[in-house]
């Protein structure tokens, strides 16, 4: 199984430190976002994540590398030359999300400890063609 992470958007709500450094690398907790997320895919068995990259790849691509030999995750960039929304990324990394038959996409601006393996146990168990996991 494997897990795309939406990491394109500009972060303008969070301007100016959007402005120099990407919204998934703005610490929270003493960690990037993306890092907190990274690491509880990784903590659910999660060993393949995609990230969908439009706005200063380069950043992400850099702090993200150390990621994988810190949480024993592979990860692979999708980048976008402008931002897609939420549907152009998926279509974009299609060929890696196909490899599975199921898969997680996430915003990377969500930090939350979701249940990820009851998660996908109910979508399995319910043969459900989607499952979306919101909080009311």
């Amino acid at each position: 199984m494997n897990a795309l992470i939406l990491v394109g958007g500009y972060g303008t709500r969070l301007r100016p430190l959007t402005l120099t450094t990407p919204k998934p690398l703005i610490n929270f907790c003493n960690k990037p976002i993306i890092e907190h997320q990274i690491l509880h895919l990784a903590k659910c068995g999660i060993k393949e994540i995609i990230l969908a990259i439009a706005y200063k790849p380069t950043n992400i691509t850099n702090f993200v590398k150390e990621m994988e030999k810190k949480y024993n995750v592979q990860i692979i960039f999708s980048v976008e030359d402008e931002p897609l929304g939420t549907g152009g990324p998926l279509k974009l990394a299609e060929n890696y999300l196909n490899k599975y038959d199921d898969f997680f996409v996430f915003n990377s601006d969500i930090i939350c400890t979701f249940p990820l393996i009851e998660m996908m146990n109910f979508h399995k168990q319910n043969k459900a063609p989607l499952t979306i996991l919101n909080r009311f």
